[in-house]
């Protein structure tokens, strides 16, 4: 007797090209419209409507009303997580869709995760608070410690706003990109926000890419230095 959850209904609404194009796009964080996601999908208006209705009623995603328009965004914190595995999966075992042109080593360089920063950038910050001894990692989570909580209070995050969200403070997400870990969860939500606040980097329209300032990219590696590199023993 087969019993258990059925991931065979989650795994075929994922599976559909015009779906996953739509699901992709909304790991942007930002809320879109049906037409805005009809464009992304590559599908008409009616075609799209009718993805977005069983994605909704698969629980994957939940539409808002805002006078006579609608938006779409992910349902939750786990749809973001299965999304980011298997793109990191995908990127893995050589299953890219390959568009040339110049916004592509800079989608590598840092770019949006759902809410929070991602790519080549995300990977410094988290390695950065990892070997300063702000995060400890081990098989139960992460944990933000004591003088991780000072340095965040240092750069302007209020640690006691986010302990009343109902996502973790820290979780641990696979970068496609890099195929290292980066920094996901409330605090990273709250880290993006605070680089954008100070001006250090801002997103480009349409896009999940995000871009640097000088000063911001300056102040960025003064702030989190990259970690250096484990060396073999003599």
């Amino acid at each position: 007797m087969k019993e258990g959850p059925d991931i065979a209904r989650a795994a075929a609404l994922i599976g559909d090209p015009a779906r996953a194009n739509i699901l992709t796009a909304l790991l942007s964080g930002k809320a879109l419209t049906p037409s805005e996601l009809a464009r992304e999908a590559g599908v008409t208006a009616q075609t799209a409507s009718s993805h977005l209705a069983k994605l909704e009623s698969g629980g994957l995603t939940v539409t808002r009303r805002q006078g006579r328009h609608r938006y779409v965004t992910l349902a939750s914190e786990e749809v973001v997580a299965v999304l980011e595995i298997l793109t990191s999966l995908a990127a893995r075992n050589g299953h890219l869709r390959t568009r040339t042109g110049p916004r592509d080593p800079d989608m590598r360089a840092a770019r949006v995760c759902y809410n929070h920063l991602a790519g080549a950038r995300a990977v410094q910050l988290y390695g950065h608070l990892c070997a300063s001894g702000a995060l400890t990692v081990t098989q139960a989570g992460i944990t933000l410690t004591d003088s991780g909580a000072a340095a965040m209070d240092a750069f302007g995050i209020d640690l006691a706003a986010l302990a009343g969200k109902r996502s973790p403070l820290c979780r641990e997400c696979l970068d496609w990109s890099e195929r290292r870990s980066h920094l996901g969860g409330s605090l990273g939500r709250a880290l993006l926000t605070r680089m954008e606040d100070l001006g250090w980097l801002a997103r480009v329209p349409g896009s999940r890419t995000v871009t640097f300032t000088p000063r911001g990219q300056r102040a960025f590696d003064e702030t989190f230095p990259a970690a250096r590199a484990a060396t073999e023993p003599a």
